[in-house]
């Protein structure tokens, strides 16, 4: 497999031997690898081969990202199937995470939002928020978007999982008076969650694992809330760059109902409870 994978980057950076690979962190749903030459290194992530798709999506987004020349991302190198694995191969950068860099980030990330699609609400294809399918076919209607593609799709993996969510269909049909805010398509990140987001041993800021497409930009910002929240200088300089729509903090409980049902999707437990809790307060 190394082999074949070695084989495949020496097409896009010539003369390419792996000598040495060891295991680093790859999140909860790969396998992370840094591969090196000696003299250069790369970051190899490694899943089943049927997820090859997965990797693909990846590659694409973070050039979607890249071409903004706004906010720095991984640079994709190459990807595809080696033996029985699915691979990517990234840029790879030395991280760290400094109390300098957030005001940056937030002024990065607001430019990065000002990216708009003439094509409305979506993306070129479909990709996977964690390892769940997540579906982007383009609309003009941001309603029907978020209703159908991103909660009304987790709603139906949670029923076939045997979640139970009585006020489903009332907060479904709520969605045209919650989500009443004008609303342009931007480019987003879509899994910004802290673990998401560094900056390099130079203090430039870093995003990667994405899981693209264009929204509302307002979903971005609602996930760095959710799992303990991104420092105060970070919104901060976002709102400075950028300001947020009057009523995003009723919006963003219901932007970030869909991140807490994609993890009873893949982890069952207690995010059915507390997605039912977020929907009594959403629909009060």
């Amino acid at each position: 497999m190394w082999t074949q994978i070695a084989a495949h980057i020496s097409q896009v950076q010539p003369q390419f031997k792996i000598n040495s690979h060891r295991p680093v962190s790859g999140g909860c749903i790969n396998q992370g690898y840094a591969v090196s030459d000696g003299e250069r290194t790369y970051f190899v992530k490694l899943n089943e081969a049927s997820k090859v798709k997965m990797f693909v999506a990846e590659a694409l987004g973070l050039q979607e990202m890249a071409q903004t020349n706004t906010i720095r991302v991984p640079k994709p190198i190459c990807w595809g199937i080696a033996e029985n694995s699915a691979y990517i191969v990234l840029e790879w950068l030395n991280l760290a995470v400094t109390a300098t860099f957030w005001q940056q980030m937030g002024r990065n990330l607001a430019a990065m939002h000002r990216t708009t699609s003439a094509n409305g609400f979506g993306w070129e294809q479909n990709n996977t928020i964690g390892s769940t399918p997540q579906i982007n076919n383009w609309t003009t209607d941001w309603v029907e978007f978020y209703a159908t593609r991103r909660l009304g799709y987790q709603f139906q993996l949670a029923k076939r999982k045997g979640g139970s969510f009585p006020q489903q269909e009332q907060l479904l049909a709520s969605l045209p008076q919650l989500l009443s805010h004008q609303v342009q398509p931007s480019l987003v990140h879509g899994d910004l969650w802290g673990g998401n987001a560094a900056c390099t041993e130079q203090g430039e800021p870093v995003i990667f694992d994405p899981a693209t497409y264009y929204g509302d930009r307002e979903t971005d910002i609602a996930m760095t809330e959710l799992f303990g929240g991104f420092p105060a200088a970070f919104y901060c300089s976002y709102n400075e760059a950028f300001p947020l729509e009057s009523g995003y903090e009723q919006r963003k409980t219901l932007y970030n109902l869909y991140h807490i049902l994609n993890h009873f999707n893949l982890f069952g437990g207690g995010y059915e409870s507390q997605a039912n809790r977020m929907i009594s307060q959403i629909i009060g």
